[in-house]
């Protein structure tokens, strides 16, 4: 059986969302939509399916995925739920949290699945950090402080949101993965640079099981970095996601430390694999199969309800220091 997808938005990722489905094993792309009728008709060709409006998309589509830009997340989301369509919608859920909250009532109450494109969650460098028998805890025990860095060169696109909904939220949902709790409190700094959003920020999360996170994230550095640092009850471990490498460092485990006695190290690496791929098959089977959905909609929620405090914390700090 393959799923009638269609896919809303064949702009930068769009396109991506696109060239993917329609090489999905388990899929028949139906058609797609974009405001450009233009950008429309070139994705379309590429692929050969119709570029057509919204709502033949979804008539057309047992699914549907949304890759427009932000504003639009909600109300095509919702015309898909409304029309009995599941839907897989990028991230951020939506812009508001009313307007996330709308879509997973909607779901619900029609039995439909709901999947939010948090895309790190599919990564080979987060199956590396989670997977394993125990996970994380088998490695350095429960989690106690998260440190992230995510920057990149500046690129004018994905510019109708801040970086905290552009970049952080990855690691704002990498951390909810994590510490497995709510967040209880949120200090930030940061401010725009090269764009009237925020471009670069600064923020530490409190968790309420004592849990702390300090993420950085950038859209104007001269170069991509994206590292981690995790510590916990039983040691440590440090990951590079672009050189893909992990160092453990724990008690008892892995090779003696001269200058640490009774706590081991160890490296590992890990293969890269095509996240966007496996988002897809994820999506896929909760749709066909009915497997457990990765990032749903509460989880989707709660990135955007602490990505919008952060926000709120960047304009007091920014408002404190009288700018």
């Amino acid at each position: 059986m393959r799923l009638k997808l269609g896919v809303l938005g064949a702009g930068h990722f769009g396109r991506f969302h696109v060239l993917k489905a329609a090489a999905g094993p388990r899929v028949e792309l139906v058609g797609l939509h974009d405001h450009d009728p233009e950008r429309a008709a070139t994705v379309a060709g590429e692929v050969g399916v119709p570029a057509l409006p919204a709502a033949e998309v979804i008539a057309r589509a047992d699914a549907v995925i949304v890759a427009t830009p932000t504003a639009f997340h909600h109300g095509l989301a919702r015309q898909a739920l409304e029309a009995g369509r599941h839907v897989l919608v990028e991230k951020p859920i939506a812009a508001t949290l009313a307007e996330a909250d709308e879509l997973i009532a909607l779901a619900a109450a029609k039995g439909l699945v709901l999947q939010v494109g948090h895309l790190e969650r599919f990564s080979a460098g987060f199956a590396a950090l989670m997977g394993g028998e125990g996970g994380v805890a088998a490695r350095i025990g429960r989690p106690l402080y998260m440190e992230a860095v995510r920057i990149a060169p500046f690129r004018p696109r994905s510019l109708d949101v801040p970086v905290v909904l552009d970049l952080m939220v990855h690691d704002i949902d990498l951390a909810f993965a994590l510490f497995g709790a709510p967040l209880v409190g949120v200090d930030a700094v940061g401010g725009p640079i090269a764009s009237a959003q925020t471009d670069i920020a600064n923020a530490r999360l409190r968790f309420g099981n004592g849990g702390v996170a300090t993420l950085t994230a950038s859209r104007v550095s001269l170069k991509m970095e994206r590292r981690l640092r995790l510590f916990g009850t039983e040691g440590y471990l440090q990951m590079d996601f672009l050189a893909r490498t992990m160092h453990v460092v724990r008690k008892g485990e892995g090779a003696a430390l001269e200058q640490l006695p009774g706590f081991g190290a160890e490296q590992s690496s890990w293969q890269d694999r095509d996240s966007l791929e496996a988002e897809h098959a994820g999506f896929v089977a909760a749709c066909l199969d009915g497997a457990p959905v990765r990032v749903d909609g509460a989880a989707g929620r709660a990135a955007l309800d602490a990505a919008l405090r952060v926000e709120e914390a960047l304009a007091a700090s920014r408002l404190a220091a009288g700018v």
